[in-house]
């Protein structure tokens, strides 16, 4: 009776430990540094080399987080492979994978190999288990990390032949390590039981591998049902990471079961199980886009609480006598990319120009990685925390440096497509508002109101001229020829300080993305169409209305606080809000209790680089700083004049 309260113990201190990681986390991207090189800190920090928070026993209860956490990671494995998007470049994709596969194992292995005798738990070993532990290390350390890909060419909005081409292998490649490591792994479990690798062993591996296939059709099958259910998401989450947990304990019994039972043993790998059902998943049912969105929104509590039990479980002494040989090891994988990615592309009859910075993509590797390193602990306990502690010490290196060159080798082949600057506040607020309706007329003539200068435009001729004869003629309507760069610059949008696209999605979006990467609009409102467009748009610092939704939320405004829903859309006489931006050097550093605003006006808040400031009379402004106040419309105007200098 006295586990099952030290369990729960354990648990919640682990939560604890969990949420700080969190926050260091956060703290080392300020840092420019990886998410996950926090949580690991943490780890380390509270581990039993350090703070001593957690043991060795209470890591030994909470196994069950590690295993449910790297079936997660082979299921997020297997969302990334969708055919349908690689089909396009699987040529230059399969070969540069091939040949990144073939040198990292062959030169990594290698490199193991004459290094055993000087790391420390392989220097009792024979040559067998010395080639049994460098083929596992190389098999881990092919991997790369689609998460991290896929991070940096979101932050950079790259787009291109080599962008393309990075996401694509880093994807099969997650596939092909799985594959891999499954081959490793029985053959290492050979060479460490001395079995003969011959014809039954080819056999059994052959076994292992239509196993693991037909449990993959299973677990598959499983995954559909779940997520076909009228229920709760959260519990739909909750169900599916207890199908990768029940994988898991599967393979340990059965591994076990035939150990005991019959004259040979069978592994049948869980990692390999649940990649391939995600895969079947994500491929071959309607159901793609909720199974993405349940992985999406249990990931990051996934990695916080993966990535911190790995810290916890590092072993400090042995990263102590390793760290030469990590550095090491991290200097051939990187040799080894190089080669690999450049041969691969060569074959592929890729730009030379792209071939010689290829291996700068394929650094960075995480998540299976680190998995893998875990699970091998788990196989092979003879092994234990040693070889995990010297494979996520190359992880880490990876991870710290990977990035940066990716990110500099996309800039360097001009496939990088960022925010360009904000223009220099004119002293005149413009707006320009696409497509012609009585929406647009209206809000053009508000803006007018507010001393905003306001352009309408749009494609057809006709609908300006019935435009301009029911609005006031002030409004500048302007016909284009289409929604082009030319089209944009004719307009002067590098002016404009606000632009409110209410097209279609696609004509939306193709001037939303040329607003954002040639003008750096400082606001850009848009009129949501299509619900299913919304993360796009959200990509690219859009302000979003949804029609159907919009008109729900301003009726629940009116019943829950009608005073304020009347107040923020000026419809109480004489009352506005509007938000200022700080311009005046004077006013820089002053607190808003100094500031001697007019008596009928009040600070609601302050917008500082993105973020919301609920002030009070001690706030200090800051130069580009975003005051919004409510008052009357004369003395806003006052207001205004004195922020903006």
């Amino acid at each position: 009776m006295g586990q099952l309260p030290d369990f729960f113990f354990i648990l919640v201190a682990f939560g604890v430990i969990a949420l700080a990681a969190r926050q260091i986390g956060e703290f080392f991207t300020r840092l420019r540094l990886p998410l996950i090189t926090g949580y690991l800190f943490t780890g380390l920090l509270v581990g039993p080399f350090v703070l001593g928070f957690a043991s060795e026993a209470s890591l030994e209860h909470l196994r069950f987080i590690d295993e449910t956490s790297l079936a997660f990671i082979a299921f997020a494995a297997g969302r990334e492979l969708y055919l349908p998007e690689l089909r396009g470049r699987l040529r230059s994709i399969n070969l540069v994978s091939a040949g990144l596969i073939v040198a990292t194992v062959g030169i990594v292995t290698t490199a193991v190999f004459l290094l055993a005798d000087y790391i420390p738990f392989m220097q009792t070993m024979g040559g067998s288990g010395r080639f049994a532990v460098a083929l596992l290390a190389a098999a881990i350390l092919t991997a790369s990390s689609p998460s991290s890909v896929i991070a940096i060419v979101n932050e950079l909005r790259a787009r291109g032949p080599y962008t393309q081409m990075s996401l694509g292998v880093t994807v099969i490649m997650d596939f092909g390590v799985i594959i891999l490591f499954a081959l490793s792994s029985s053959i290492a479990d050979a060479l460490f039981e001395a079995v003969p690798v011959n014809i039954s062993f080819i056999f059994l591996l052959a076994i292992e591998l239509a196993l693991v296939v037909v449990l993959g059709f299973v677990v598959a099958w499983l995954l559909r049902w779940v997520l076909r259910r009228h229920i709760d998401a959260s519990l739909k989450t909750f169900l599916l990471l207890l199908i990768g947990y029940g994988v898991f304990a599967f393979s340990a019994w059965f591994r076990d079961f035939t150990h005991a039972n019959l004259p040979f043993e069978l592994l049948v790998e869980p990692l390999l199980t649940c990649m391939i059902a995600s895969f079947l998943v994500n491929n071959y049912s309607s159901l793609r886009a909720e199974y993405s969105q349940r992985l999406h929104d249990v990931a990051p509590y996934v990695y916080i609480a993966f990535f911190t039990l790995t810290g916890e479980s590092l072993e400090l002494d042995v990263l102590a006598e390793a760290w030469k040989i990590a550095l090491a090891i991290f200097v051939i994988r990187i040799l080894a990319r190089i080669v690999g990615s450049f041969a691969g592309g060569v074959l592929a009859r890729d730009p030379m120009r792209n071939n010689r910075v290829k291996w700068m993509a394929f650094i960075t590797n995480a998540g299976v990685a680190l998995g893998l390193a875990k699970e091998v602990a788990v196989e092979f306990p003879f092994l234990g925390s040693n070889f995990s502690t010297l494979i996520i010490s190359v992880v880490v290196l990876n991870q710290v440096v990977g990035p940066l060159f990716f990110k500099w080798a996309i800039n360097h082949l001009g496939e990088a497509r960022p925010k360009a600057q904000t223009a220099e506040f004119d002293g005149v607020r413009d707006a320009i508002i696409f497509g012609v309706e009585g929406q647009s007329l209206l809000l053009a003539q508000q803006l007018m109101r507010h001393n905003w200068d306001v352009k309408v435009a749009c494609l057809q001729p006709s609908l300006v001229e019935t435009g301009a004869g029911s609005t006031s003629s002030e409004v500048g309507m302007v016909t284009l020829n289409d929604y082009t760069l030319d089209s944009l610059y004719a307009l002067d949008a590098g002016r404009a300080d606000a632009a409110v696209l209410m097209l279609s999605d696609e004509e939306n979006y193709a001037i939303c993305e040329l607003l954002y990467e040639q003008f750096g609009t400082e606001t850009v409102v848009v009129r949501l169409n299509d619900r299913a467009n919304f993360d796009k748009f959200h990509a690219l610092g859009a302000r979003i209305i949804d029609p159907a939704t919009v008109m729900v939320g301003l009726l629940e405004q009116f019943v829950r606080s009608p005073s304020a829903a009347s107040l923020l859309l000026g419809m109480d006489e004489g009352q506005d809000v509007m938000e200022i931006e700080l311009r005046n050097p004077a006013l820089h550093g002053i607190a808003l209790r100094e500031l001697q605003l007019p008596l009928d006006t009040l600070v609601l808040s302050v917008r500082r680089k993105g973020n919301t400031i609920i002030s009070h009379g001690y706030t200090q402004l800051e130069l580009g700083d975003r005051v919004t106040i409510v008052g009357k419309r004369s003395s806003l105007e006052e207001v205004t004049l004195r922020l903006d200098g």
